[in-house]
């Protein structure tokens, strides 16, 4: 792929090489690899910032028409917003629908507004391998906002509050008591939970899940990046587009209480060195793709389908193995 002059398009806003450096830094080629960080160190230069916002919730939960309308709201107040979805891939076959835009057709025709899906390709977490690195090729084209919407499977997506400013929590109403609501994991991640279609005759049945959650969030533990009230519990309807400008004014609440505290930078920061982590991890387990590793897994492998070794005993036998090397 050639990227020539990539980096100067991408800080011009132009969506088309966008998405070109986005498949770029998606691959898994060596010289794709190669090409992608060095895209990545050029457009850093501008130090762009966007306000990232994390999205999860559970299948069905309406995320699509929330963003949708969320999106909308926000280019009408003339910002640019870039969505970058999460499309779960198939185990068996590992592919993915990605039909995310096909959800969100009257945002997708938007100038101001960049919808990117992507497939999770077994990643744990909810967000894609390179999902962080799209953020920020989206902050140096000038979007405002980036919302990253995740696969939504449940309480363990947890990995995409370590890469937004905010991270917000989708529910739909009569989903869950109290009770629910006090389950570590995904609830003590959220900044803000908001209950969706909160209309109709589910209105009654919101109400009552956005209390039950309220007082949830009251029995957690105050964390040390929330000011008096968060996290809250709020009720929106994506349909009827009621609550949204009060849900945006509590997020633009939240952030700049963050940013005056000095707070923003730190967790930044922190965020980085996670994903510095991360990409060493990812490094590691790369050197088992080898022929001769997987030969090594092969053999232990058969070894201990056969009893003849344990999985522990065989598993620190290729770690020791692959140190030699």
């Amino acid at each position: 792929m050639q990227i020539d002059g990539l980096s100067d398009k991408i800080l011009n806003g132009d969506r088309r090489a966008l998405a070109r450096a986005i498949t770029l830094v998606e691959s898994s080629r060596t010289d794709h690899r190669a090409a992608a960080e060095a895209l990545l160190q050029d457009v850093q230069r501008t130090d762009r910032q966007a306000l990232r916002i994390g999205l999860s919730g559970t299948p069905g939960v309406g995320k699509s028409t929330f963003i949708e309308a969320f999106g909308m709201m926000l280019i009408e107040q003339g910002l640019r917003v870039a969505v970058l979805a999460v499309d779960p891939s198939s185990a068996r076959s590992g592919g993915s629908i990605l039909g995310d835009k096909t959800r969100m057709d009257r945002l997708a025709r938007e100038k101001d507004a960049f919808i990117r899906p992507s497939p999770s390709r077994s990643q744990l977490g909810g967000v894609a391998r390179h999902t962080r690195e799209a953020v920020a090729l989206c902050e140096a084209a000038g979007f405002d906002v980036v919302l990253i919407e995740t696969v939504g499977v449940g309480q363990s997506e947890t990995m995409v509050a370590q890469m937004s400013d905010l991270f917000l929590l989708l529910l739909a109403p009569a989903g869950g008591d109290e009770l629910q609501g006090v389950k570590r994991g995904i609830m003590e991640m959220a900044d803000m939970i908001l209950v969706n279609k909160a209309d109709g005759d589910l209105k009654a049945a919101a109400t009552r899940t956005c209390a039950d959650y309220a007082g949830a969030l009251r029995l957690l533990r105050k964390r040390p990046q929330d000011p008096p009230g968060f996290p809250k519990a709020m009720m929106v309807s994506a349909a009827e587009g009621s609550g949204l400008d009060e849900a945006w004014g509590q997020m633009q609440s939240l952030a700049g209480w963050r940013k005056d505290e000095g707070l923003w930078a730190d967790t930044r920061a922190a965020q980085a060195r996670l994903w510095f982590e991360e990409e060493v991890r990812h490094a590691l387990l790369a050197r088992l793709n080898t022929p001769q590793a997987k030969a090594l897994l092969n053999d232990y492998g058969t070894q201990v389908a056969g009893g003849d070794v344990t999985a522990t005993g065989a598993a620190q036998a290729v770690l020791d193995r692959l140190a030699e090397v």
